[in-house]
């Protein structure tokens, strides 16, 4: 298996929603129109294929100099425990630079990955939960 990376390129909806369902992200997949929002809005996403099929994404909102919330970091599970992940963290962190801080908020079945990839806990945020 080959994997090629690629930054600046956009699945279409239906690649991501696919994405997300194998990959176990929970994310609005039954509104596709909401999932086609939610990368229009980005600024910075790479990914992963293996060919022509999505097998990793990393979405993010930065600018570019001060701070980068990763907001969505998936692997189809067939693809887990192959460094893709990591990879992809590690491409969006070179998109910022070093100037740039990367945060995100984690899943909990995902609590334990983040620290094994480099990323250190944070106990200082707040949240407003979204109502849909």
């Amino acid at each position: 298996m080959e994997i090629t990376y690629k930054t600046g390129t956009i699945p279409s909806a239906r690649q991501v929603i696919e994405l997300y369902d194998t990959a176990g992200l929970k994310r609005p997949t039954h509104d596709e129109q909401r999932i086609a929002r939610m990368y229009q809005n980005s600024n910075l996403v790479v990914s992963a294929w293996d060919g022509d099929k999505l097998v990793g994404i990393s979405r993010a909102l930065t600018d570019f100099c001060y701070s980068c919330y990763l907001s969505d970091l998936a692997v189809t599970k067939a693809y887990q425990k192959e460094g893709i992940g990591k990879k992809l963290i590690e491409l969006t962190k070179e998109a910022i630079g070093d100037e740039t801080m990367l945060l995100l908020l984690s899943a909990a079945t995902a609590m334990e990955y983040y620290p094994k990839v480099g990323m250190e806990t944070v106990r200082n945020g707040f949240i407003i939960h979204r109502v849909k």
